[in-house]
């Protein structure tokens, strides 16, 4: 009798709760099939550490290295000792094409002291010269890499070896974006294939929401814009993705990948109605195009996308990366005057326009805008008549942003070898973009592997002398 009310009892007050458990069952898999709504849109608008004096970047990749000796940093000793070897006291030279014995190469070009403020620039740059007062130079820069690969990459991630976020996705994760229905970061090439890929845009172990979007040359610069429905039945298409991917998502919280393809989705959803117009630049006037070179065969595509640059920052993006060589095409390890000629021929006056454009719209103060590349040219030459790799003293451009324009900051030796004073390593130069976009760097961190990784890993110093 004992156990026979003991059994009615349990059946009694258990009837419920098989109930309950059949309705969280059933409440499960709806909230499986829908999307979820904590998901939080990683590109919101973030405050940074403390207020920053740039808002956004865009940053002029010359890629295979500039000569900073025939461009901004004149050697008049170089010249005076052309065809003569490096003194002795320089010792034994390493560099990419084993040239460090060979016999200097004086530079060809003449230098004038330009604006109110002087800074140097080199006859092959008759047009950034107009903007000198606009300007500060960092002479002393210096990097870790000889070859073009882990160069370019160092110079975009921080590290001579692939794997991490690059400058972008952190200067994305970091503030967000102002215009939702754009990317928050854009990379521009002429055609060529940047030296490592994709990798130089990458996120490395952050979540690929936060990569680069590339930009196709020419007029076309975003394919399929054009919807190929109504805009009610390409929302119920995208919803019932959404549903499906989040089924699969929850199973698998550690894809990034899957959720970055989310987060592309409802971009290119969004970016149909926004992204015709940011592209087009019909709507110009004549004389800016003129100005950005867009009727001169030489400057015409990065004119294109120096211009295209500019709408983007306007609308808000906040990174816009523009290759001009890309596949190092400013690699003069042979015909010095025929490679930088051609080169800077189509560099100098886009980058001039782009600097006078967006000061005469006021948005020089808040647009940090970057011209460099991934090292600098040997003093010694190469062959007759060109210059190898440097990466242990060359120079970077900088405007705008809250940069003290019209200033130099470090120097070369007396042949632009070594950097020797106010030595700006290429940590140092991140930490100091990531000051002016109101970071401290030692706290923009990412936790991975346990460990608080950040852009300058253990180093870098912000080179306080050129910030406002």
């Amino acid at each position: 009798m004992f156990d026979l009310l003991a059994r009615r009892d349990f059946l009694r007050r258990s009837a419920h709760g098989f109930g309950a458990l059949a309705l969280s069952t059933l409440l499960a898999e709806e909230a499986a099939a829908a999307p979820s709504k904590a998901v939080i849109n990683p590109f919101l608008p973030k405050k940074p550490h403390f207020e920053a004096k740039a808002k956004s970047v865009i940053f002029l990749f010359m890629e295979g290295g500039p000569s900073h000796v025939d461009l901004v940093d004149p050697k008049p000793e170089l010249t005076r000792m052309n065809g003569t070897p490096l003194p002795a006291r320089f010792g034994k030279i390493l560099t990419a094409m084993g040239t460090g014995g060979n016999n200097l190469l004086g530079s060809r070009h003449k230098f004038s002291k330009c604006g109110q403020s002087g800074l140097d620039f080199s006859d092959w740059l008759p047009h950034m010269s107009t903007c000198a007062d606009d300007f500060a130079v960092l002479r002393g820069c210096q990097a870790d890499g000889l070859n073009h690969v882990g160069s370019v990459c160092q110079m975009n991630t921080g590290s001579i070896l692939a794997g991490r976020p690059s400058l972008g996705a952190w200067a994305l994760y970091g503030l967000g974006t102002v215009n939702q229905n754009l990317p928050g970061f854009v990379v521009m090439t002429d055609g060529g294939e940047v030296l490592g890929g994709t990798r130089n845009w990458g996120t490395g172990y952050m979540p690929a929401t936060y990569q680069g979007t590339q930009f196709r040359p020419g007029n076309s610069p975003i394919l399929n814009l054009k919807p190929e429905a109504s805009a009610d039945r390409q929302r119920d298409k995208l919803d019932l993705i959404q549903q499906l991917n989040e089924i699969h998502r929850r199973e698998r919280q550690d894809d990034t990948d899957l959720s970055a393809r989310q987060a592309a989705y409802e971009l290119a959803f969004r970016m149909q109605a926004t992204a015709p117009e940011a592209v087009d630049l019909t709507a110009e006037p004549e004389r800016l195009k003129e100005a950005y070179g867009l009727n001169n065969k030489a400057t015409a595509e990065f004119g294109h996308r120096c211009l295209l640059a500019r709408r983007l920052v306007e609308r808000g993006v906040r990174f816009v990366q523009v290759y001009c060589g890309a596949g190092s095409a400013w690699d003069a390890h042979g015909d010095l005057e025929g490679n930088h000629t051609k080169m800077c021929g189509r560099a100098d006056r886009p980058t001039a326009a782009l600097i006078n454009d967006l000061k005469a719209r006021g948005m020089l103060d808040d647009t940090l805008v970057i011209w460099g590349g991934e090292f600098g040219r040997t003093p010694m030459t190469e062959g007759k008549d060109g210059r190898d790799h440097n990466p242990y003293g060359f120079s970077m451009l900088l405007a705008g942003g809250g940069v003290k324009s019209g200033t130099i900051h470090g120097s070369t030796d007396e042949f632009g070898l070594h950097a020797i004073e106010g030595k700006v390593h290429v940590n140092d130069f991140h930490a100091t973009i990531l000051h002016l976009l109101g970071f401290d760097h030692e706290r923009l961190t990412f936790k991975h592997s346990g460990r608080d990784e950040r852009l300058t890993d253990v180093a870098g110093q912000v080179v306080k002398a050129i910030v406002k």
